[in-house]
């Protein structure tokens, strides 16, 4: 993923508000959103390159997600971020216990950043200081930099989604994850990668011929524990492709 922001309010009626985009290259093999069927406690997309995920609910109440960090200059990972979601969502392991782990050996992976949670608790670990942070009450967003980051896109994502909180419509979430205003020149971050590059990420919703946004994702979890799973896919230029929405 490369914009996730999401309201964690562990006393409300629905705890988790959560609305997120996947960029990635349109060549890189994707199944989209389904019961995994070598997992089918799992309910996630799933890269074919790699075999994990970058977003994902079980079916006893478990949530990950994660983002990259943008930095062109860090080493290649030897493994893929996308199996640190992908190996909780298929663990027994306590929160605190799978992030330890996962904290001992973020050497291995090219910068991420990553959510875990359950129905009580939600938490966060950055590779580039891999201390695992419980979350407390809020609205947050991640992007390719650190939690909260504020690069203009993170900043208009949450300022939308707080104002939805109130009656969480899953197509007002999807509107605004639709958005493909690029920001100004002035407000554009400096990651190393060039003006044009950081002119075409800088848009909530990224459409171009060979990268953009591939799925958009909504999650709305009540208290009760019934989560609503919605995704929809793009292809190049911001092709629609298709959706699935679930209910766990």
């Amino acid at each position: 993923m490369c914009l996730i922001v999401f309201a964690w309010r562990p006393a409300h009626p629905q705890p988790l508000i959560l609305a997120a985009n996947r960029d990635e290259f349109y060549a890189r093999p994707t199944l989209p959103l389904a019961q995994w069927e070598d997992a089918p406690h799992i309910y996630a997309g799933r890269d074919l390159e790699a075999g994990g995920t970058w977003l994902g609910i079980t079916a006893d109440g478990r949530f990950a997600a994660l983002t990259n960090i943008r930095d062109p200059g860090q080493p290649p990972g030897r493994r893929s971020r996308g199996e640190l979601v992908a190996q909780f969502l298929n663990s027994s392991l306590p929160i605190d216990d799978y992030l330890r782990e996962v904290a001992g050996r973020s050497a291995e992976y090219g910068g991420f950043n990553l959510l875990v949670g359950d129905r009580q608790k939600l938490h966060f670990l950055n590779a580039a200081d891999p201390v695992p942070q419980r979350l407390e009450a809020g609205v947050y967003g991640l992007s390719n930099g650190g939690l909260d980051t504020p690069w203009p896109k993170l900043l208009k994502a949450k300022a939308a989604l707080s104002h939805e909180l109130e009656e969480p419509d899953p197509e007002a979430l999807f509107r605004f994850l639709a958005d493909p205003e690029a920001a100004p020149d002035a407000q554009l971050p400096a990651t190393g990668v060039g003006l044009a590059t950081e002119k075409l990420l800088s848009s909530v919703f990224i459409a171009s011929p060979n990268y953009g946004t591939r799925a958009s994702t909504v999650l709305i979890v009540d208290a009760s524990g019934r989560r609503r799973l919605i995704e929809r896919s793009f292809g190049p230029y911001g092709g629609k492709l298709g959706g699935v929405d679930i209910n766990i």
